[in-house]
């Protein structure tokens, strides 16, 4: 376990899916205490996910983390307040959708994440894991813009051809899934923890994050303390500072307490 070098973190930053949500998509009741008793030593807790907000409405409702980013970045909320907000244009957002279609066929299955709501252009056979209330659409004259776009490709070269269709557009694969993401060139969990490192006056030395997938590299490696879970992708690992439990095992709450002095529950 490496110790902290300038005491306690003053903000975490957590991600959702193979980090903090155990695989069942669910936060423990250990976790949420855990969680409750950081903030209670004054720690800032935040969720740093790509999820966009729609889908996580009711973990936001549970744990009440001072601090909110979602779709990798595209948005992030301190304390209520809005202090970013960047997503594509209507305009972008159907032509990538339109360049998904034309370079992987009709059949092409997506969703797009805008500020409030996650679309799905399949009326069956969604994860109902993920967000059993997405709304259908065909994508086409789609009219809203997107936060983030996700599209059914395992493919590097698909998804970068794609990727091309709009200026600064970045894109990411998931490591569970044969998906890549698509998102702006500023939405980052990394560049997330730097504005909120400048924002909230934090130093980035004093920011914990914890992650397991491809999309928390950046920001595992510029904070002060990253944690990788026991569960998380070698690239991970290799930028960590540290490596806990696995996600099923509440690895995030694990290492709190053994870093934080937390008073005991109850």
């Amino acid at each position: 376990m490496t110790t902290l070098s300038s005491g306690k973190p003053r903000l975490v930053l957590i991600d959702l899916d193979g980090t903090l949500l155990h695989d069942d998509k669910t936060i423990s009741d250990y976790s949420a205490d855990v969680l409750r008793r950081s903030q209670e030593l004054g720690i800032l807790i935040g969720f740093c996910t790509s999820r966009g907000l729609a889908s996580i409405r009711h973990h936001i409702q549970r744990i009440q983390p001072d601090i909110v980013a979602t779709n990798g970045g595209a948005t992030i909320t301190c304390h209520g307040k809005i202090i970013h907000n960047q997503g594509f244009t209507v305009e972008e957002t159907q032509d990538l959708l339109n360049t998904a279609y034309r370079v992987l066929g009709p059949d092409c299955e997506m969703t797009v994440d805008t500020e409030e709501q996650l679309y799905w252009n399949r009326g069956d056979n969604k994860s109902v894991m993920y967000h059993p209330q997405a709304l259908e659409h065909s994508f086409h004259n789609f009219p809203h813009a997107a936060m983030k776009i996700c599209v059914q490709t395992d493919d590097a070269r698909v998804a970068a051809t794609i990727a091309q269709a709009v200026p600064h557009c970045h894109t990411l694969p998931f490591s569970d899934v044969p998906w890549h993401s698509f998102a702006p060139g500023t939405a980052t969990k990394e560049a997330a923890a730097r504005r909120l490192s400048q924002e909230l006056e934090i130093p980035m030395e004093e920011i914990m994050a914890f992650g397991d997938d491809f999309n928390d590299v950046g920001m595992i490696a510029a904070v002060g303390h990253g944690v990788a879970m026991g569960n998380a992708i070698a690239e991970v690992r290799s930028v960590a500072r540290d490596i806990t439990a696995t996600n099923n095992q509440d690895g995030v709450a694990q290492y709190l307490e053994k870093v934080l002095p937390l008073e005991p529950n109850g």
